[in-house]
């Protein structure tokens, strides 16, 4: 049946094919008759290959069993044909003789002819022109009317591309010809046989065109399933491609002629491809019918949860809200359903599970009220005038816990918390504006002191020691709002000498870590800037305590900072803070200083940048002027291990640069030494300048050490190695010079002469 039917399709195309192939014969015809000979080749190859196509299908086995009506439609075809074929070959032939031969007849095609007497030289008779009777002018308007209604139609349905419908219009228009053609125009009968001649075209291409669209579907469908294993095709993808599929072929069979042949191969593959569908289909109504099984089986695990879940077990109602939420996870994970089915489980899942977070909920709503009360509180909070943080403070933990004890949704309780703290925010804003207006009344301090803190900075990275103590002085002034002293002591700082080199700083430096620090500290370096103010007369002495202890009498100086002294004596010397003794870097301020201090006006509130600003350059400043030290300290052992080892008394440091602990009487001493060796052994000494300095004995010496202790025990009156440390060093510089020696007179040094 297949094979007959494509043998029908194969009749319908020969024909056409003999339409197309009579219209190049009748276009050709029109053209000058040398271009027609030159198409004629080609046009009489294709007429041989129709034939030959022709005779294959009446050679054919199966063409007895083809439709009666189809044998003879392909002899008409082929008769007409032949028949134009060779009534175009002849005139062709007749054409080429008479260009050929002046006297022979001219072709029965006028172009040819007309051709071939111009190239004659003959003139062109025009033809004689067919008169047409006259016609009533009334009746000749009503045929135009009715084949221009026609035509109108026609042309329409040619531009929109309608392959049926501007075929039904050509018949309608042929019909109306064959009524009207006599009476009407020329130019309208013209105009018709021009429609008429686009509308064949347009359905031969309309057929050709379908047939084409239909075998570019049917490959489609058969590679449906004809793809490699990785690019299957899925079921509902499947099932979409062939729902498109038959409807493009609907809308190709609205534009042409159908193919019943092409039709067949299209709806076998689609029903082949179909199966994947079915198998699909199948799949998915066994999946939803287990999904529904699994939705009621967890209906009934939240209805019984429910009822045995009445209160949060240990009052974790987070827990609570956290089994309520895996439950609505797993109900949104139990796979799908169809939309009916959906329906009908939807309303028995939020019965359940409303009823499951009933007890959560009324929790919820009692937490409602109590976080709208302290919502309340907290707006009156920041009414008051005087912020209260205490009470802030306690109300936003009782809001934490509420927090934390009753879960709610987040976006609800997001929204509570932000009208909670809202008030409070604007109460705190409040009081942030007032500071600034308080930060900005006090702006010319702040700005007095951030200057000094800068100058101070400046010195800091000049190391000079006496710019940095100036420079602190000023700030101090800066800090007490004292702006003639200020003034007093820039002034001091532009007229004073070029730097000292850093060894000749002080051997004591005060370091200013607090305002009453700084306060000691600018008294002392401005008495040497401006002229010191006459203290106040300190009052008589009533009575005092009796303490014989050492350094306990007034009228006695403090021992020597320092360790190693009697048994039973006080390592610091005194208590810390006591006159003379070392402490955390100021002296106590006698009866008369407080009387002093209580004149001073009170100091001014800092702003908290100004404040940092002149912390910070204070710490540098004391980091800077202790580093200075240590360096000059270093500098001064250097020159004096090298004296001794040169024994060049020149080389020995000056007072400044040994310190306050020698002393002028105690270099001169060891100028002595210098100048006067001898040959004495200093065992002796290295080991007392090792016990007045605490450091370690090297190993070699650790029995000497010890037995020389035990010889101190035994001499109580004898002055301690702390108090006779520089009589050991000149001991020691009068003594040969040894690597070994030097080496710990050097570590015995750097303790000693430490400032």
């Amino acid at each position: 049946m297949r094979v007959v039917e494509d043998l029908q399709h194969r009749v319908q195309v020969q024909r056409e094919a003999a339409v197309l192939l009579a219209q190049r014969i009748e276009v050709l015809s029109t053209k000058p008759w040398l271009i027609a000979q030159t198409a004629s080749e080609g046009l009489q190859a294709d007429v041989a290959h129709w034939q030959q196509q022709a005779g294959e299908l009446l050679a054919d086995a199966n063409w007895p069993s083809v439709d009666l009506k189809f044998p003879p439609l392909l002899d008409a075809s082929r008769g007409q044909l032949l028949a134009v074929w060779e009534a175009f070959r002849g005139a062709l032939a007749q054409a080429a003789a008479a260009a050929a031969n002046p006297a022979a007849a001219l072709p029965t095609v006028p172009m040819w002819a007309d051709e071939l007497r111009a190239v004659r030289g003959v003139a062109i008779e025009a033809a004689p022109r067919q008169v047409k009777p006259r016609i009533d002018p009334e009746l000749r308007r009503q045929a135009n009317e009715q084949v221009r209604g026609v035509l109108d139609k026609l042309e329409a349905e040619i531009a929109q591309g309608h392959g049926k419908a501007s075929a039904g219009a050509a018949n309608a228009l042929r019909s109306a010809l064959k009524d009207h053609g006599r009476a009407i125009d020329d130019s309208l009968e013209n105009q018709a046989h021009a429609a008429l001649a686009a509308a064949g075209e347009l359905e031969a291409w309309q057929r050709w065109r379908a047939d084409q669209l239909r075998g570019e579907l049917v490959a489609r469908a058969e590679g449906l399933l004809k793809r490699p294993e990785g690019q299957a095709i899925g079921g509902r993808k499947m099932q979409e491609n062939l729902r498109g599929l038959r409807e493009q072929w609907k809308q190709t069979d609205l534009g042409g002629a159908p193919n019943h042949a092409m039709w067949k191969r299209f709806d076998e593959a689609c029903n082949l491809a179909h199966k994947v569908v079915e198998a699909w289909v199948d799949r998915v109504r066994s999946e939803a019918a287990e999904h529904r099984t699994q939705r009621l089986a967890l209906i009934d695990e939240v209805k019984a949860w429910a009822g045995a879940n009445r209160i949060a077990l240990d009052d974790d109602w987070r827990g609570f809200s956290r089994l309520l939420y895996g439950f609505g996870d797993r109900w949104r994970d139990a796979g799908h359903i169809n939309e009916k089915a959906f329906a009908e489980l939807q309303p028995l899942w939020d019965a359940a599970i409303a009823e499951a977070a009933a007890p959560l909920e009324a929790l919820q709503q009692q937490s409602l009220l109590r976080r709208q009360g302290m919502i309340a509180e907290a707006a009156a909070l920041g009414e008051v005038p005087v912020l209260r943080v205490d009470a802030v403070k306690a109300l936003q933990q009782r809001w934490q816990a509420e927090a934390q004890a009753v879960p709610m949704e987040r976006r609800a309780e997001q929204k509570l918390w932000d009208s909670f703290r809202q008030p409070i925010d604007q109460a705190f804003e409040r009081k942030s504006a007032e500071r600034d207006q308080a930060e900005a009344a006090l702006g010319e301090h702040d700005r007095t002191v951030l200057e000094a803190a800068k100058a101070l900075e400046q010195a800091n990275a000049s190391s000079d020691a006496q710019r940095i103590r100036l420079a602190m002085a000023a700030l101090d002034a800066a800090l007490r709002g004292q702006a003639v002293a200020q003034g007093q002591v820039h002034a001091a700082a532009a007229a004073a000498p070029p730097a000292v080199p850093a060894a000749a700083a002080p051997d004591h430096v005060v370091p200013v870590a607090s305002d009453d620090n700084a306060a000691a500290g600018a008294a002392v370096t401005a008495g040497a800037v401006a002229p010191a103010k006459p203290a106040s007369a300190p009052k008589p002495v009533v009575a005092m305590r009796g303490d014989d202890r050492p350094g306990m009498r007034k009228s006695e100086p403090a021992p020597a900072p320092g360790r190693g002294g009697k048994f039973g004596d006080r390592r610091d010397g005194g208590r810390p803070g006591q006159t003379g003794a070392p402490g955390r870097g100021f002296e106590r301020p006698q009866r008369g200083e407080h009387a002093a201090r209580a004149d001073m006006p009170m100091q001014p509130r800092l702003g908290d940048a100004a404040f940092r600003a002149q912390r910070d350059a204070l710490e540098r400043a004391q980091l800077a002027l202790r580093k200075l030290a240590s360096h000059a300290h270093g500098e001064a052992l250097t020159q004096l291990l090298l004296a001794w080892e040169r024994r060049d008394a020149a080389l020995l440091p000056n007072v400044q640069d040994l310190g306050a602990r020698v002393g002028s009487v105690g270099r001169a001493a060891w100028l002595q030494s210098l100048a006067g060796a001898s040959a004495a052994d200093a065992g002796v000494a290295l080991l007392r300048l090792e016990t007045a300095a605490e450091v370690p004995t090297p190993a070699q010496h650790l029995e000497a050490r010890r037995a020389y202790q035990l010889q101190l025990l035994t001499r109580r009156n004898d002055p301690t190695p702390v108090q006779t440390w520089v009589k050991d060093v000149g001991s020691v510089l009068a003594s040969p010079f040894d690597s070994d020696a030097q080496n710990r007179l050097r570590n015995t040094l750097k303790m000693l002469l430490k400032p």
